[in-house]
């Protein structure tokens, strides 16, 4: 098979529901111009987008996965979980997304104050006019602060000021992983493990223990192609996946000008991630 005649997909991006900067139908149409045959709307902690992008992805050709991202509770590194395809209306999801919401919430003003502690001028106000209408997350402080001209880039923010352990950050997360998972299956949704460079673990042989006490909560996926995954690294996923009979998937991470170093579809310009993963989701639904 030719390179022309593979069909590729992104299955992690934001909008501007969370702390993307296109709005859910931008994101589609760039997807169209990207030559991804799919895509998937994976805002944190909220389905707000959901709609107007899958009514964009009917327009314009492009099919979309309905997903979500949920941040959880895992103190040696960042766990989030990715859900695919549920029926996300469902009164308990609504109830986990209201939880998480107002502990993003909460957690919003603490950051300001802690950075006005370091001599940074910065407001809730001046937020919530850079996220547009959408939820506040730390991709929006770094973008303020470089346009205060307190940093000179994205990066610089986030290891400054934003990044875990770094002076500015508090944590969010209030769920524990078998909520998490526990939620997206109870709406019939497939449970991935997002970015698990993330996760801070020591060796492999730990994050390797970990999928597999996730799995016993209900982890469906890994998400093995991401935009920090080196080849090596996403062989040794892919192989993981397979072991333990889970999806193997992929996404780019994509938020736009949050994020300028990675590019829908490509991530930071070598990435691919084959429509495989799309079968792969679909498949866990039907059984």
């Amino acid at each position: 098979m030719t390179i022309q005649s593979e069909r590729w997909c992104d299955l992690h991006c934001h909008t501007t529901c969370s702390d993307g900067s296109d709005t859910p139908r931008e994101l589609v149409a760039r997807a169209r111009e990207a030559g991804l045959a799919a895509v998937a709307v994976t805002d944190h902690d909220t389905v707000e987008g959901l709609a107007q992008a899958t009514a964009a992805g009917g327009e314009l050709g492009v099919e979309v996965v309905e997903g979500v991202e949920l941040s959880v509770l895992h103190p040696p590194g960042n766990l989030h979980i990715l859900g695919y395809l549920g029926r996300w209306d469902q009164p308990g999801f609504q109830a986990i997304l209201r939880r998480v919401q107002e502990a993003r919430s909460n957690r919003n003003p603490r950051m300001v104050e802690r950075l006005r502690e370091l001599g940074v001028d910065i407001s809730m106000d001046e937020l919530r006019e850079m996220a547009e209408g959408g939820q506040i997350g730390r991709p929006h402080f770094a973008r303020l602060l470089v346009a205060k001209g307190v940093v000179s880039s994205v990066h610089e923010a986030f290891d400054r000021y934003l990044k875990k352990g770094a002076p500015a950050y508090i944590p969010k997360s209030v769920l524990r992983p078998e909520e998490a998972m526990e939620g997206i299956v109870s709406c019939g949704g497939v449970p991935v493990l997002a970015h698990p460079f993330s996760l801070g673990h020591r060796d492999l042989e730990e994050l390797e223990g970990w999928v597999e006490e996730w799995r016993e909560m209900g982890l469906q996926g890994v998400e093995c192609y991401y935009s920090e995954h080196d080849p090596a690294f996403t062989r040794w996923l892919i192989g993981l996946a397979r072991r333990l009979g889970l999806a193997v998937t992929g996404g780019s991470d994509y938020h736009g000008r949050a994020k300028p170093h990675i590019a829908l579809g490509r991530g930071r310009g070598d990435l691919r991630i084959p429509y495989s993963c799309v079968e792969e989701i679909r498949r866990l639904c039907r059984q």
